[in-house]
């Protein structure tokens, strides 16, 4: 199968590596960014030759679009890819929220839209979970202050995280409108909320805290057949702070998923 990539920051550029070393079954065909040139140069060395394109282009060249780009051009990825009825991987899985249509869209063209766990774990239970009766899920993000430092919900509150020495409380609310507040942090809030009861009703609280030096989420389930509590500790990545190490090894099991006779998970 053949894979675009959007995106050669930290997720896109793990995932180019690791295509290029060789996965059976899957080929690096093209890659997109908003500066051409630079893309160019960055996989000028694959022996695999991946087109360089446009981020509107990258579905024509590909049967497997992976979206791993600001999510400011989250749309100009998805609706192409879903129009001519190909698989679209999302990161920046909080843009789904505001744009429920595309799985109708999907549902038209024969698209499928498949959401890595990337930062997080156990949502193969969550998913379990939501076949019966889930009573709430809640989870807490904990990131250092560098780690959020400049997203939406701070700057329009007026909130600072600079020179923090105790944990600070930076929202509390809905998947939702964490996704909205905080589209570069947590993604995984909004995954979880996918898989179980949906962004309304599961509840998000981050904090900015001086203590951890990785990003951490716990994570709590009480449902009629089950109760979890899982945590999760993600060293983040050298090249972008908001981003786990994890999360591109995500997404390349996800892609390996598609392709492998072996499926271990749900």
């Amino acid at each position: 199968m053949k894979v675009g990539i959007a995106g050669l920051g930290a997720i896109g550029m793990a995932l180019v590596e690791a295509l290029d070393r060789g996965v059976d079954g899957l080929e690096l065909a093209a890659v997109a960014s908003r500066d051409a040139n630079k893309a160019a140069s960055q996989v000028a060395s694959c022996a695999a030759s991946p087109a360089v394109c446009g981020i509107g282009e990258l579905a024509a060249h590909s049967d497997i679009v992976v979206e791993a780009a600001p999510s400011s051009v989250f749309d100009e990825i998805a609706e192409p890819t879903l129009d001519l009825g190909k698989i679209f991987v999302p990161s920046s899985v909080g843009q789904l929220l505001r744009r429920p249509d595309f799985v109708d869209r999907a549902r038209a063209t024969g698209a499928r839209i498949i959401v890595p766990t990337g930062a997080l774990l156990g949502l193969d239970a969550v998913r379990a979970a939501a076949r019966g009766n889930i009573e709430s899920v809640t989870i807490e993000t904990r990131k250092p202050p560098g780690g959020l430092a400049g997203a939406p919900h701070l700057v329009e509150n007026n909130i600072s995280v600079d020179g923090l020495t105790t944990a600070k409380k930076v929202f509390e609310g809905s998947a939702r409108d964490g996704a909205k507040g905080f589209p570069a942090n947590v993604n995984v809030a909004a995954a979880l909320s996918l898989a179980g009861i949906g962004p309304d009703e599961t509840r998000l609280e981050i904090w900015a805290d001086p203590g951890v030096t990785r990003n951490t989420h716990i994570i709590k389930l009480e449902a009629d057949c089950v109760r979890l509590e899982m945590k999760i500790e993600n060293v983040p990545s050298m090249e972008n702070p908001r981003t786990g190490k994890i999360t591109p090894l995500s997404v390349l099991a996800t892609l390996e998923s598609l392709v492998t006779h072996l499926r271990v998970g749900t």
